[in-house]
């Protein structure tokens, strides 16, 4: 890049400022690939004939796969106001209109300490205890 300043002062300001963009960018990274493992999981399933009719299989309010150690609401979509939120996989209490995705304790850990995921702990299940982390 021959357009780069020649002191080290605003050329460290460009290194950090690249070093941050990539570790933000590599934490999105992250968590696009824990939802993309979730796709194939389903897609897996469904193939196989484990997932005969989706609205029998899909989780409504209240219900849950027994077996989820832990679960994530993720957001709609960029625009969507509700933020991302962790369960303990028996809490029956959610925001009702997304399912949730089973999550491993130590995914539920990494959205829940990482700041660009954003993620909030359920109020009611508080994850961050059983999880063994201080978020205050």
């Amino acid at each position: 890049m021959p357009d780069l300043p020649p002191d080290p002062p605003r050329l460290r300001a460009i290194l950090g400022h690249l070093e941050r963009q990539i570790a933000e960018t590599e934490t999105v990274g992250i968590y696009l690939r824990l939802q993309r493992d979730e796709v194939r999981k389903a897609l897996t399933q469904a193939s196989s004939g484990l997932l005969r009719e989706r609205p029998a299989q899909r989780p409504g309010p209240g219900r849950r796969p027994p077996s989820a150690e832990y679960l994530m609401e993720s957001k709609l979509g960029p625009a969507d106001p509700l933020p991302v939120v962790v369960h303990v996989g028996a809490c029956t209490i959610r925001q009702g209109r997304r399912t949730p995705s089973e999550i491993s304790a130590r995914q539920a850990r990494m959205v829940l300490t990482d700041t660009v995921i954003g993620a909030e702990p359920c109020p009611v299940c508080r994850p961050e205890n059983s999880l063994g982390i201080d978020l205050a």
